[in-house]
Formats: C-alpha cells, structure tokens, sequence
C-alpha cells in the first residue's frame, strides 16, 4: 500500500526518537526569567505533570488515543506517555513559577533566582 513513499512503518527505535523530542517547545531566555511554550493539542491539564529539579525542567504526561480502531493500517499521531527534560541554566526561583494551560498550549515563566544572578561574574578577555 505505501510502496514508492519512501516510508515504512515506523519501527520501535523510530518511535522512541520522536518521543524524546515530543512535544515541541519554544524557549526564551529573558533578564529575569526563561519562558517556555509547549504545544499538547489532544490533551487536557490532568494529562500533564511538571517538575523542577535543579535547573532541569521536566515535562511529562500521557496523550491518550481519543478512539479505538483495531483496523488503522498506518498512524503518525503520537499517543502514549512523554517525557522532555529541558536544562534551563539558571538556578529558579522556585516560589514564583507560574504555569497556565489553555487549549492545548501550555507557557510556563521560571524566574531567575537574583541570588544565583548576583552570584555570575562576568570574565574580561585579554589580548
């Protein structure tokens, strides 16, 4: 059926690289705080956790399938449980993260920590 696509089904290796990188974020690295933006369209807010460990942010859930069909021949939509860890660089201050989730889009602001900014030095390059 998908003979001369150049595709095959996709197999578990496959699989599992696409999930590392699902779902797609969009980062910006502010003076006071890192932004972030994930895209989960099919998901709802129960369906997703968030972390802070350190300076890593950690994105789980799980996407379920909305419908059973026993006879789908070929899917590319991602369904099953993610993880993304994202390493912000900056220490957070942790009381002051907000994260809000609206149709399907998640943005979440981690605020630097000003104690772990004061703490960088900028290093002067000699000639």
């Amino acid at each position: 059926m998908f003979k001369g696509f150049d595709i095959g089904f996709p197999t578990e290796s496959i699989a599992n690289t696409l999930n590392s990188n699902w779902p797609k974020v969009e980062v910006s690295d502010g003076e006071n705080a890192v932004r972030i933006t994930a895209e989960l369209p099919g998901m709802e807010e129960k369906d997703v956790e968030l972390l802070l460990e350190g300076d890593v942010l950690i994105l789980r859930g799980e996407k379920r399938s909305q419908n059973e069909d026993a006879e789908k021949q070929f899917s590319e939509c991602f369904y099953g449980q993610f993880e993304r860890r994202l390493r912000l660089g900056y220490d957070i201050n942790q009381d002051k993260v907000e994260a809000t989730f609206k149709n399907g889009v998640l943005n979440i602001i981690l605020p630097k920590d000003e104690a772990a900014q004061s703490r960088i030095k900028r290093i002067a390059l000699n000639k």
